[in-house]
């Protein structure tokens, strides 16, 4: 018995061709596309960021998801970290070295302090890194550079919200109410951001070009934590002394300060917090050009 033959026969039939003029348009109807390199500095191309911003929040998860993979305890290290430091704070400043915390208890005081620090401590770190992190990524195809360390601090923000939590329980346990100035704490949380992004793009870009940057993040987090007094103790013990002036060119000083003020009531120094917005602007803004002026190169040295 004979195979049976399929019915229909496939053929490649010759796509027709038509002119310009035989389809009714002219020359200059036709669309142009250049494409040229740009040097020197550049801003920030918020238009394209927008348009790629399903790319920003899978990159977000994306980090979230593998910080968090094949791990004992998953996303309660976003707790752990800064509650395991406010129990060493607590035993070493608020037991043997006594540093006051004015009418809160130390561990609220400390972890008040804590929480806004290990989202710039994480956030800054990890966008450092980034770039380097995803060479893969970037030598295959365009996107805007910047989603990746942006990204990066965005994954922060998550762990932020869930070392939130602990806040307010520890809060709730030690019966401190926090007022309508909690409300407040989005707006004086936001110049932290601004001030990990900036640091944290400029270092990504550097660290592509200098390979011994990712040595200096390490230190450099540990540094500025310690230069930054408002985490362990209150603003009128730390801005005190010859050292005031070089503090409170730290953004960090009065962002940390105000959020713990708008955490648990109390009154924000707007004078301060002003300043260290507008340092923290800066600060996001020079990364940002640092970042734009030099990701042209990053395919090639990567």
């Amino acid at each position: 018995m004979k195979p049976m033959e399929n019915d229909l026969s496939i053929r490649e039939m010759p796509l027709p061709e038509f002119s310009a003029d035989e389809a009714g348009l002219r020359a200059d109807d036709l669309p142009v596309t250049r494409i040229e390199a740009r040097g020197g500095w550049q801003a920030v191309n918020v238009r394209e960021l927008w348009q790629f911003r399903e790319l920003l929040y899978f990159l977000t998860w994306r980090d979230v998801k593998v910080r968090y993979k094949q791990t004992l305890l998953g996303a309660a290290w976003a707790i752990l970290q800064p509650a395991m430091m406010m129990v060493v704070f607590t035993v070493f400043f608020g037991k043997m070295a006594k540093v006051s915390s004015g009418d809160l208890p130390y561990p609220v005081f400390a972890y008040l302090g804590l929480v806004p620090w290990t989202v710039f401590a994480t956030g800054m770190a990890n966008a450092g890194n980034s770039v380097v992190g995803s060479e893969l990524l970037i030598t295959k195809i365009y996107f805007p550079r910047l989603a990746i360390p942006f990204a990066a601090v965005a994954a922060a923000i998550v762990d932020f919200l869930i070392a939130f939590l602990l806040l307010l329980a520890l809060m709730f346990f030690y019966g401190i109410q926090p007022g309508m100035n909690l409300l407040l704490a989005p707006v004086v949380f936001l110049p932290i951001v601004l001030t990990a992004l900036g640091v944290g793009t400029m270092l990504a870009a550097l660290n592509v070009a200098y390979r011994d940057f990712r040595y200096v993040i390490p230190f450099l987090t540990q540094l500025w934590m310690f230069a930054t007094p408002t985490v362990y103790m209150q603003p009128d013990a730390a801005m005190r002394g010859s050292f005031k002036t070089l503090l409170s060119l730290n953004p960090l000083t009065g962002l940390i300060s105000g959020f713990r003020a708008a955490c648990r009531g109390g009154n924000i120094d707007w004078g301060q917090w002003g300043l260290s917005t507008a340092l923290a602007v800066v600060i996001f803004v020079v990364g940002c050009l640092i970042f734009r002026r030099m990701e042209q190169n990053f395919a090639d040295i990567i």
